[in-house]
């Protein structure tokens, strides 16, 4: 089945799931997640897997175990298409709308030493300078985990300090409620952003050692 758009109703599901995040409500709207989440997320990664690779759908149930919020549902459908450890592609659906992403969210320590260790260097960390100021441009907004100072080891005033807080660092843009997410059409406007963070994807993969 190819993508059709996210009906109404999945914005609807949201909405209603974040006022009551409950057994009693999913029980009772299992068939509205199934038909209008579950199905046309699955459709849309599908269409997008020839050219990025296949994509894991997330379970839509939290993980409360050692969380203070027992809620157990997630309030939002996401997926992620991976080309590294904790490093891809994402996409998701809640009741902001839709939206998507790409970059690396978790980095063990090791790993983060090399990025660091790439940052520092003056060509490679002048070349993901560029690469994210090319997309700050382009519409992404730059997010990530990041330390309140500079890291152990690292001068306050290197030059690209700010690189070099980031634990983590995504770039994600909103389509919110744009009508091209009701459309088949959004497989292609997501195949576009892709496609724009794929350099910086390929920089994670070649310096995360």
């Amino acid at each position: 089945m190819s993508f059709t758009g996210f009906p109404e109703a999945a914005l609807d599901f949201y909405d209603d799931l974040e006022i009551d995040n409950s057994r009693v409500f999913w029980e009772a709207n299992r068939d509205v997640y199934r038909d209008a989440v579950a199905a046309p997320m699955t459709a849309l990664v599908a269409d997008l897997e020839d050219e990025f690779g296949e994509a894991k759908v997330f379970r839509p149930y939290r993980d409360v175990r050692f969380s203070k919020d027992k809620t157990p549902y997630k309030t939002h459908q996401g997926a992620f298409v991976a080309v590294a450890p904790a490093t891809g592609y994402y996409v998701q659906i809640g009741a902001p709308g839709v939206r998507v992403g790409a970059g690396f969210y978790h980095a063990e320590p090791e790993r983060l030493a090399f990025l660091r260790r790439a940052i520092d260097d003056d060509l490679y960390g002048a070349e993901l300078e560029k690469l994210v100021e090319s997309l700050r441009r382009r519409g992404w907004a730059i997010e990530g985990d990041r330390l309140k100072t500079a890291p152990r080891g690292w001068a306050k005033d290197h030059p690209r300090i700010d690189l070099l807080r980031h634990r983590s660092l995504i770039v994600d843009r909103d389509y919110g409620f744009d009508e091209i997410i009701h459309s088949s059409a959004l497989v292609d406007e997501i195949r576009k952003h892709w496609r724009q963070t794929r350099p910086l994807l390929d920089w994670f993969v070649q310096h995360g050692g």
